[in-house]
């Protein structure tokens, strides 16, 4: 294969400075103000003609090599966790890059000034695009739901956003590469779907008349309690996670709590399996609102797609490894890796492939986690990347379209794909108490 090494290299400066640069400016989604603003300088500086998204951060650009064939697409991720306790969390909000998508980031600006290199788009067809995009970590769901009531966005997930909004139109297959301490893929990712519940209860002086209010902290850890309790339920073969947690738990010491917020995901392998655990959980957590004469409003919004990473790219990730980085191991895993991502929307549409590579220690979204060796993190992870690319594009872009004839769409076209995702959304209250002391429920 072509001198790729050499390409990257070149660039190992500018790539150390963006790592660098992004680390020490964390920001959660649709928050990259500083990191998307960075970047976009510095893809102008190279030359590229970037399209920057409307009304919030990320952007891509098209590289044309000037001969027909597939378009493959590069992706960045831009966003950081919260995790306070990190020794490099900013000390306002918490936010932090250990899931390492400054790594990402900085790895997508290298593989762009390598481009620029002489000769670098010799023998290559189609078009590339790269796309620095926002919002993959699904968190602060309060805060982007009030970006949707403004009208801002429409999905939680950056790239779904940028999917309705046609920044991936003519994309034929995708990649991107994420942090972690050995290089190595999952075939399959789990999928998840986000929940936000309000346990509604009614307030009463705690110490002076409590038996005059409904409690619902109380209420809130009994429907914790009860969906603790049908775990055993969830089949292993469905990989199901759920995880709630309470974000406010009452207003003063001194009163009954009249209401507690909590969010939480419900994760599995399928669909299907995703839909029927979160009718479960439903009924767990309007068990424990019913139990203490509370309501219950729970808001069900799409959250990821199950990640399904397409076997040829797997295959060609094979060759391209041997060939560029012989010295790194590509490992293959078995089963399903229960964690989400919304490259898992566009696995519904296009071939796309996502592994981990290494040059990190510590634990992924834990207050351990670094990058430990730069080289292998930044340089190599880059290299491979490249190689990936110029496999895919080159020789009439072969490999590129074998991958596109073999894949089989769950979708046909991203509106039929939106259109599934958009019904996951449910939002009501879950309880109509009737004067003859009945109630009726909806899950």
């Amino acid at each position: 294969m072509r001198d790729i090494s050499n390409f990257i290299e070149k660039q190992q400066n500018l790539i150390f400075e963006a790592a660098d640069f992004i680390w020490k400016h964390p920001e959660t989604g649709y928050r990259e103000v500083v990191t998307s603003e960075y970047l976009a300088e510095q893809f102008e500086k190279l030359g590229y003609d970037i399209v920057k998204a409307e009304e919030i951060t990320g952007f891509y650009t098209i590289i044309d090599t000037g001969r027909p064939g597939p378009e493959v697409m590069i992706l960045g991720e831009m966003d950081s966790i919260i995790c306070p306790s990190h020794p490099a969390a900013n000390k306002e909000t918490g936010a932090v890059h250990a899931c390492g998508h400054h790594q990402q980031s900085a790895v997508l600006l290298g593989i762009a000034a390598a481009l620029k290199e002489p000769g670098a788009l010799e023998g290559l067809c189609g078009r590339i695009r790269l796309c620095a995009v926002p919002a993959e970590e699904l968190l602060e769901i309060e805060y982007r739901s009030k970006l949707r009531e403004q009208g801002i966005i429409k999905y939680y997930g950056g790239k779904n956003e940028f999917l309705h909004r046609g920044y991936f139109d003519s994309v034929d297959l995708a990649f991107m590469v994420h942090s972690g301490n050995n290089f190595n893929v999952y075939p399959i990712w789990d999928g998840c779907l986000v929940k936000n519940i309000i346990y509604k209860g009614t307030s009463a002086h705690a110490g002076g008349a409590p038996w005059e209010g409904n409690n619902a902290l109380y209420a809130a850890t009994c429907g914790i309690n009860a969906v603790n309790a049908i775990r055993e339920t969830f089949k292993d073969t469905d990989y199901v996670r759920v995880h709630p947690i309470i974000t406010h738990g009452g207003d003063i010491v001194n009163a009954i709590p009249e209401s507690v917020r909590m969010e939480s995901f419900v994760r599995g392998s399928t669909v299907d399996a995703i839909a029927k655990a979160n009718n479960k959980v439903n009924q767990a957590l309007i068990g424990g609102a019913l139990s203490l004469n509370n309501n219950i409003e729970i808001i069900d919004i799409s959250g990821y797609s199950p990640l399904i990473n397409n076997t040829d790219m797997i295959e060609l990730a094979k060759e391209v490894t041997a060939a560029v980085i012989p010295d790194v191991e590509f490992t293959v895993n078995d089963g399903v890796y229960t964690v989400s991502t919304d490259m898992g929307d566009l696995s519904m549409i296009m071939p796309v492939f996502h592994p981990c590579f290494g040059g990190c220690k510590g634990s992924l979204h834990a207050n351990n986690f670094e990058v430990s060796d730069p080289e292998v993190a930044y340089l190599e992870n880059a290299k491979f990347q490249l190689g990936m690319l110029f496999a895919l594009l080159s020789n009439g872009g072969k490999k590129a379209k074998e991958v596109v004839a073999n894949y089989k769409p769950q979708f046909a076209t991203k509106e039929e794909f939106l259109s599934y995702v958009d019904h996951f959304e449910n939002a009501q209250t879950r309880i109509s108490y009737h004067e003859d002391g009945t109630a009726t429920i909806r899950l």
